[in-house]
């Protein structure tokens, strides 16, 4: 590699122009990464709900799966 040739770039870098080119902004990633930790939250908390339950509880409580949607 000569030195007019720039180096690898680094990671941060062509993550930021991902998303630019994806036309996403940092407030947008911000909020999107906010309703993702949301989720994770409420998906642990379910699943400890869960397992506070009686054995026996879960098994007859058993539903249909629903369609749900995400913002």
């Amino acid at each position: 590699m000569s030195r007019a040739e720039p180096g690898p770039k680094k990671a941060c870098c062509i993550i930021s122009e991902i998303l630019e080119e994806t036309g996403l902004d940092r407030e947008r990633v911000r909020a999107l990464r906010r309703q993702v930790l949301e989720g994770m939250v409420l998906l642990c908390q379910w699943q400890l709900e869960r397992m506070e339950k009686p054995a026996g509880a879960a098994s007859a409580s058993r539903r249909k799966a629903r369609n749900v949607t995400i913002e």
